[in-house]
């Protein structure tokens, strides 16, 4: 009792009742569901809803009443919760012989799931509204703001670190003419990428960053920093200064957090992105100190609170064409990814940046930025 009535004061300091009328408030149909988050915080209050313990209209705004309340804060602090922040902290989780375990228990778990939510081009990242609520349209402003930013012209080699299912090194080799080198360790998404692009002038590597070599007119790299590591972001900086040309430009596009931390999410990491990491900008800072100028660092975080509830619908739509072969849990568990992270975004709990950077000691001139 002592618990339940402790939680439910929590709740509502951040303006959500437990059974109340309101989309963000939650249902509770398994009283143990208290007991769990006393013990498990972010662990339980999503593992709780992939079985069924609770229910929410509003997932998204749920979660960011919660973080905008400070809650997280509040129940920080059990050893068992501190417990499982240390292996990001003691260990490198994300070295070279780990890199594969994201591709293996993520992005090749099935195309069929990821396309069945994603636009045209199969961007698994934050999208870009600006004039338009379309997905697609909002995609391809993403990539035109890419290649402004990088200022493509034909004939530039690009390297693409972290290339996905192809979509930006197509569409760079398509509009602009770029010969584009990609990387990547998803076997599922190169198979797709190399499909997709067996006309164009794109070569596609089954590699980790660790083992790039060779010297590009342009880098960028998307959606992909988020799996380095702390541990690993001077390498990868370092890494990326020894590919780039001294005339050349760096876009790194990634969610970031606002303070320095060594793990991610106990519920993340756990089910969603193994031994992930979002860096801060001290981190980043530090990571490309003496080796690059940050010309520019665009913030538009919000964009992705629209990205992942159009994602959300669009996977929700498609779910009677999925659920032959994914079962109910898991259907739980990818809706509260999508939905908790919009969520978080909302409530400016983590971020979205575009990094644009140049190699420093060179006397490049300043690159246009902000089109």
């Amino acid at each position: 009792m002592i618990i339940s009535n402790t939680i439910q004061e929590l709740m509502e300091h951040a303006g959500i009742s437990i059974n109340g009328p309101h989309p963000w408030d939650i249902r509770v149909f398994d009283d143990r569901w208290y007991q769990r988050i006393w013990r498990d915080k972010n662990l339980g209050l999503g593992e709780s809803y992939m079985d069924g313990w609770w229910n929410c209209p509003s997932i998204d705004e749920m979660i960011n009443r919660l973080l905008r309340g400070g809650l997280e804060e509040r129940v920080r602090g059990s050893l068992r919760y501190l417990v499982r922040l240390l292996p990001g902290k003691l260990l490198n989780l994300q070295s070279g012989l780990r890199s594969r375990i994201i591709a293996k228990r993520h992005y090749d778990i099935g195309n069929d799931l990821f396309f069945s939510f994603l636009d045209k081009n199969r961007q698994y990242s934050c999208a870009y509204f600006n004039g338009t609520d379309d997905l697609d349209l909002a995609q391809e402003n993403k990539l035109a703001l890419i290649a402004g930013k990088l200022q493509l012209q034909p004939g530039d080699t690009l390297l693409d670190i972290g290339c996905g299912w192809g979509g930006l090194a197509r569409h760079m080799a398509e509009q602009f003419g770029c010969k584009v080198t990609a990387v990547n360790i998803a076997r599922e998404q190169l198979r797709h990428a190399r499909e997709t692009c067996r006309d164009l002038p794109v070569r596609f590597l089954d590699c980790d960053y660790h083992s790039l070599d060779g010297t590009y007119d342009k880098v960028v790299s998307v959606g992909m920093f988020e799996h380095v590591g702390m541990k690993n972001y001077r390498t990868f900086m370092e890494t990326v200064h020894r590919c780039l040309a001294d005339d050349g430009v760096f876009l790194l596009h990634t969610i970031g957090g606002n303070k320095s931390m060594t793990s991610c999410d106990p519920w993340v990491s756990k089910h969603i992105f193994p031994n992930g990491m979002l860096p801060s900008t001290a981190q980043i800072a530090a990571a490309v100190e003496g080796l690059f100028i940050i010309e520019d660092w665009h913030n538009f975080g919000p964009h992705y609170d629209k990205t992942l509830m159009a994602w959300n619908e669009n996977f929700q739509n498609a779910w009677p064409e999925l659920e032959s072969r994914y079962d109910e849990r898991f259907k739980r568990m990818w809706e509260y990814y999508l939905l908790s992270c919009a969520g978080a975004f909302r409530a400016r709990d983590i971020q979205l940046w575009q990094i644009v950077m140049t190699k420093h000691g060179v006397g490049r001139e300043q690159p246009r930025c902000r089109l």
